[in-house]
Formats: C-alpha cells, sequence, structure tokens
C-alpha cells in the first residue's frame, strides 16, 4: 500500500497536493515533450517551474490544482488531474489532466476525472465544468464524450495559438 497523505482517491490511484519540493515530478510531467506537444510546450525548466507554482497558488487562492496523481498501490507518479477556475460566477471549473507517456492508454485519464468530476459536483457544489483540447487530440476529444461532456463551441488558447474545441458537462 502507498504511503502518500492522498485527500482523495479512485480504484487505482490517489490524489494530493503539489509542493515546492516536486519540482522534479514537475519536471517528468510538463518538461516532456510529448505531453506538452498538444498544450502548447515544450517547456522549459523555467516554464515548468512556473507552471508548479501557478497550481500551489491555485490551490491556496481556489481550493483546486491539477492535483498530482500516485498508483495507490505504489505511490508512482502517474501526471495529474484536476480543476481550475473558469467563471466561478456561475460555480464553473475547468477540469483537465495531463499523463505522463508511459501510463498513457491505460484508463487513467477517464478515472482521474471521474473523480474529479465527482468532487466537483458533490464536494465543491460546482454547477458546470468545462473543458477543451487541441483540435488535433482525437484522444481528448473522445474521452470528453465518454465523460458526458457536450461540444458548445470553439475557444481561442494562447499557449497553442488555436481555437480549441470546448465543451460543457453540467450537474445532472
Amino acid at each position: 500500500m502507498g504511503s502518500q497523505n492522498y485527500f482523495l482517491q479512485s480504484e487505482r490511484l490517489g490524489f494530493r497536493h503539489w509542493s515546492p519540493e516536486d519540482i522534479d515530478l514537475a519536471n517528468a510531467l510538463w518538461g516532456d515533450a510529448d505531453v506538452t506537444k498538444l498544450i502548447g510546450g515544450p517547456f522549459s525548466e523555467i516554464q515548468v517551474r512556473e507552471r508548479l507554482a501557478t497550481e500551489i497558488k491555485r490551490q491556496t487562492d481556489y481550493g483546486v490544482q491539477y492535483w498530482p496523481l500516485f498508483l495507490s498501490t505504489n505511490d508512482v507518479f502517474v501526471g495529474c488531474c484536476g480543476l481550475r477556475p473558469y467563471d466561478l460566477t456561475q460555480s464553473i471549473y475547468e477540469i483537465g489532466f495531463h499523463i505522463c507517456a508511459v501510463f498513457w492508454g491505460q484508463g487513467y485519464a477517464q478515472e482521474a476525472a471521474k473523480t474529479v468530476i465527482e468532487y466537483a459536483f458533490n464536494t465543491l457544489g460546482a454547477k458546470a465544468l468545462f473543458a477543451g483540447h487541441n483540435p488535433a487530440n482525437e484522444s481528448s476529444r473522445r474521452l470528453l464524450v465518454k465523460l458526458g461532456f457536450e461540444y458548445t463551441h470553439d475557444e481561442y488558447y494562447a499557449p497553442t495559438g488555436l481555437n480549441h474545441p470546448s465543451y460543457l458537462r453540467r450537474r445532472s
């Protein structure tokens, strides 16, 4: 059994909060050109440090972040999945997930996202969740549809310079 202090768990994954000591994990994820190529990467070490600081600040300011994920059996780092503010006046958060390439295709993104969706609606009282993806990311599109998100519009995403297909999932 893993030794991490998880605040949220799914069948195979444990979620905890980022800390400044997690720079090696952040580099393993956001420093990987394969992971970041469709979200505006590759990212430099400075950009990865800034991203980690942003996630930590979001947790402090809003109580959410793209939380680091670990296999609950052995604490191996898998990636991140979580929330960030989107339109808090309407109680809408944005959901996102970034999975280390070695774990692609094993269902971790779906499992993590289902857990975060439940947390957003049942714990945070979100009214809806927003998600977007790079137009070239067919895997993310399929997963969002499978998770019950409905396409609403294309939205400009500055890090890629592209209009990303965007979705909402409303609270049932």
